[in-house]
């Protein structure tokens, strides 16, 4: 059996990216600990939430570590960054903390634990969010620093289907208020070193966990509403599949 520590941005996105694959390996009898660097209080969310938003986004992960059977949920303690658009202005913010320092925090909880995996994010920080590319330098400098080197995967998808897909969506998103369509350099290209993983036998453990970051389903049209609105056979093919990339 083993350990797995999951370091991610804000809460929800270790349902989003990691949900279905944490799920399996807690079913399977692994350790699987929830570290967030941040708790998501520049998120977006409808006016009525704003207020207490971080408080609210913790209790979800909460929940949501709960669905996917997380034995610890860890907060690192930063504040979050805003995106890269419409940053926040605060003390604290994780984009602009020391990595080494960060690194060092980490590699610490991962030999409290003596972790076998770390997961951290593509190099690209799935769509350039400022605090995703930050746990991906974290995760990289924490590896090595670590007693026991653990396996490092970062979660990612395969950007081909949504390359597509936005080439598509992109001449709409001036109808659609609040919609953001990336550019076509989000996540990883299709190759030998993007990893496959069949969730599908953890379908309702994701989108439950996914349904447990309520407050960010609101606020404009965004990802999670969508998701949590599709039929299952959709949902299957949308969610059943989850991509890592190998860091040796």
């Amino acid at each position: 059996m083993a350990t797995i520590l999951a370091l991610h941005a804000h809460p929800d996105d270790e349902a989003l990216l990691t949900g279905g694959w944490l799920a399996q390996r807690s079913a399977a009898g692994d350790r699987v600990v929830l570290a967030f660097a941040t708790d998501g209080d520049a998120g977006l969310a409808d006016a009525a939430l704003r207020d207490g938003l971080g408080r609210t986004r913790r209790d979800g992960a909460a929940t949501a570590a709960r669905a996917l059977g997380a034995a610890r949920v860890v907060w690192l303690g930063y504040a979050d960054s805003g995106m890269a658009d419409a940053p926040t202005d605060g003390p604290g913010r994780l984009a602009d903390a020391d990595v080494s320092e960060a690194a060092r925090a980490v590699a610490a909880l991962l030999d409290e634990e003596n972790a076998d995996l770390l997961t951290g994010y593509d190099a690209r920080g799935g769509y350039g969010h400022p605090d995703h590319v930050q746990v991906h330098r974290i995760a990289r400098a924490a590896q090595p620093l670590a007693v026991r080197r653990p396996l490092l995967l970062e979660a990612t998808l395969d950007r081909t289907w949504l390359v597509r897909l936005f080439r598509v969506l992109r001449p709409l998103a001036r109808l659609l208020p609040g919609l953001t369509i990336p550019g076509d350099d989000i996540y990883s290209p299709r190759g030998p070193a993007l990893l496959r993983v069949d969730v599908r036998d953890r379908l309702a453990a994701k989108r439950a966990a996914l349904a447990a970051h309520a407050s960010q389903a609101g606020g404009g049209v965004r990802t999670l509403r969508i998701l949590l609105a599709l039929p299952r056979p959709l949902a299957r093919r949308l969610l059943g599949v989850e991509w890592f990339l190998q860091v040796p």
